[in-house]
């Protein structure tokens, strides 16, 4: 008689749908890792293929939408994704493709709007941005977009408190869920970064680390929140979670490379549960 294989509802599955960074510090690369340190079983659909170090990206190749859209619906076939976050998207075809491979996906979908990488080359084209805000945010549990992001999504100027407080609000009355603005790219002594889910606002304030190794720090933040979402945490406390973890992440660098390094995503995310 065969085997009959049952089904494990033990242990989570969280999809990246996001570039591949071949440092290893961002990317489909940070996400699998975070996704692993939460104990979650991490898939992956690659939408473009980037020659990148600490130091910059030294070329991009985006692949074909429709391969893009193929692996997204492959997974949720059979793997059942019980959250799922994007990343790099590269243009509007691509986000084209993606919003049509969720088509029907209930579960948490986090939207980290990568447009600049952390050496400051810009990873989507300018076309994707109106994509991107008329098709995949209106799907978004949460959009997490740090500053300059923030401004692009909101098409206001992002740097007080006040102004992190109305592009959140503008982001949601795009159709998100909620969206978390965060604020690492800011100065003085604290890292701000604030949340607005539609109808309560919350604010975090953590030292600042004065460091450069900071390379794929949003793509960390943001599957460390869908690890927590697929893991049936409610959406405050899993950021909650993951900030705490990003943080302690950035401070246990591993100080690799000669640029931005990346962060420790081994830290243990046990130490930093809300």
């Amino acid at each position: 008689m065969p085997n009959v294989k049952t089904p494990s509802t033990a242990l989570a599955t969280a999809l990246t749908i996001a570039g591949s960074d071949s440092g290893g510090g961002a990317g489909i690369q940070a996400d699998l890792k975070t996704f692993h340190t939460f104990g979650v079983f991490g898939a992956s659909a690659v939408t473009a293929v980037t020659a990148q170090n600490t130091i910059g990206v030294q070329a991009v190749q985006a692949l074909d939408p429709a391969i893009v859209r193929r692996q997204i619906e492959s997974v949720r076939s059979d793997l059942r994704p019980a959250a799922a976050k994007t990343g790099m998207l590269a243009h509007a075809g691509i986000v084209r493709a993606v919003v049509e491979g969720l088509r029907g996906f209930a579960e948490p979908l986090v939207v980290d709007p990568v447009m600049v990488a952390t050496s400051g080359d810009r990873l989507l084209d300018p076309a994707a941005v109106d994509a991107i805000l008329d098709e995949l945010v209106p799907l978004a549990a949460l959009v997490t977009p740090n500053l300059p992001e923030a401004e692009i999504l909101a098409g206001r100027p992002v740097r007080t408190l006040e102004e992190m407080s109305a592009a959140a609000r503008a982001i949601v009355a795009r159709g998100a869920g909620a969206a978390l603005i965060k604020g690492g790219h800011g100065s003085g002594e604290e890292v701000v970064d604030l949340l607005w889910d539609g109808e309560r606002e919350r604010v975090w304030r953590s030292p600042r680390i004065r460091t450069t190794e900071t390379h794929g720090t949003g793509c960390t933040l943001s599957a460390a929140i869908t690890a927590g979402l697929a893991d049936g945490f409610a959406l405050e406390p899993a950021i909650e979670r993951g900030l705490a973890f990003t943080h302690a992440a950035i401070a246990s660098a591993p100080g690799l490379g000669a640029g931005r390094g990346p962060l420790d995503h081994w830290a243990t995310p046990g130490r930093y549960s809300p």
